[in-house]
């Protein structure tokens, strides 16, 4: 396996890592309507400044390839997945029935393309997924996805297919065990719904709590029979900071390593919590979150985003790829001069200043999360053995190489001073 320009140190160690990253130059065209807060548009402006910085010389970069129906349900049922695949502007007002039945509506429009959309913001969590089992990538990236609300038989919170979901269902066929740690600012719903009664998956999720989207997540929630004590819920208040967030993650985080040990870590790293946390620590928390994968050895890890606060959204993903994922590459904290540099102003810098939002999370609260969660913790065996049972067939999904006749690829080549660095495993 290539480990040249595709690969990037994981530490002090120099041992390097190989990184696929996911981008379709399509996924920015989708479009919820006027006014929705949810904009495809945002993972365009996020491989623009990965371009402008240089840093897509370091990964390999694949165009996913579209998520079959069949792919689609291995968790989704399948009237469900027909609903999706058939419904357009045009004819749902002859399906009320069906969009009140699967949760379409407001928060989840029809819109053009929803469908292909959904194929290949999924496409690419399952590829990543696949490339993980077969030894192809230590880390898989995959920023049009992370829709974690999403269920069996509904969308909700502006998700529609749970790729996320997808994705570890795939990894299970190769890893016994697999973490799932969710830092957006909204509860991971979906997810911990799907694996609520399994002992083979592990779901934490750090999230704001009371009344809030989607109004779940209580430290009370901890899985049911199997699955018991493998749903975790960190639930916070606004505000939160660098040190009161460390406080909990470290040590929680650090003891689910520890017993659960895991094969392969899925983060969600949902970019909307910029709103919520003070943006100093949200920053922080991503490169940290991140480094889980490294401090405690585990061999494959794949990250997803999502997020509706899209100028934020860019930033993070890209500070993420940049201190994160690519531990040690220091960048300007200027932005370089690219397409979207407007949206930037008036700084146009990578960092955001931190806000002088209240902690609300008072000390003794986040004593009584923290005492509560590692004794849920304490509960557990260690690292829950699974039975030998024949596996599964990998999921078929070849990628493409990503289309260079964008502005910002080309940019990218430039600077890279011609260097080939858009490779495509076969």
């Amino acid at each position: 396996m290539d480990t040249g320009a595709n690969s990037l140190p994981s530490g002090p160690d120099g041992v390097k890592r190989k990184v696929c990253y996911f981008y379709d130059p399509e996924v920015g065209n989708y479009y919820y309507g006027q006014g929705h807060p949810m904009k495809p548009h945002r993972i365009r402006m996020t491989h623009a400044l990965l371009a402008h910085y240089g840093l897509l010389q370091n990964m390999q970069v694949l165009k996913p390839f579209p998520a079959r129906d069949r792919d689609l349900c291995r968790f989704h049922a399948d009237d469900y997945v027909s609903f999706l695949r058939s419904i357009t502007p045009e004819t749902q007002q002859d399906q009320l029935r069906q969009l009140k039945r699967f949760n379409v509506g407001e928060d989840c429009p029809v819109f053009d393309g929803l469908y292909s959309f959904c194929q290949t913001y999924a496409g690419g969590s399952v590829g990543g997924s696949v490339k993980l089992n077969h030894g192809l990538c230590d880390i898989a990236i995959n920023w049009a996805g992370g829709l974690h609300h999403a269920k069996k038989c509904e969308a909700s919170g502006f998700c529609y297919v749970n790729d996320i979901v997808l994705a570890i269902l795939e990894l299970l066929k190769q890893h016994e065990r697999v973490l799932y740690v969710d830092i957006d600012i909204h509860h991971g719903d979906g997810v911990e719904e799907a694996f609520y009664t399994t002992d083979r998956v592990m779901t934490v999720s750090f999230h704001k709590f009371g009344d809030y989207f989607p109004g779940t997540g209580d430290i009370r929630d901890i899985g049911y029979g199997k699955g018991k004590y493998y749903s975790l819920n960190v639930p916070l208040d606004d505000g939160i900071d660098d040190e009161s967030y460390h406080f909990l993650f470290k040590p929680i985080i650090g003891k689910v390593m520890e017993i659960f040990k895991p094969g392969a870590v899925v983060l969600q790293c949902g970019a909307d919590s910029f709103i919520w946390r003070q943006i100093r620590m949200l920053q922080s928390l991503y490169q940290r979150s991140c480094r889980v994968c490294k401090i405690y050895e585990i061999v494959q890890c794949a990250t997803v985003a999502a997020g509706w606060w899209w100028l934020y959204h860019s930033e993070c993903c890209s500070l993420l790829v940049l201190r994160g994922v690519a531990l040690g590459v220091e960048v300007d904290d200027k932005m370089p001069q690219h397409e979207y540099y407007e949206y930037f102003g008036p700084d146009y810098t990578l960092h955001v200043a931190p806000s002088n939002m209240e902690n609300k999370n008072s000390r003794p609260l986040l004593d009584e999360i923290r005492a509560k969660l590692l004794d849920y913790l304490s509960k557990l065996q260690h690292a829950p053995s699974v039975q030998f049972q024949e596996r599964p067939p990998d999921s078929e999904l070849p990628e493409h190489k990503v289309a260079i006749n964008c502005q910002a690829v080309k940019a990218a080549l430039e600077v890279a001073r011609n260097n080939e660095f858009i490779k495509v495993t076969n």
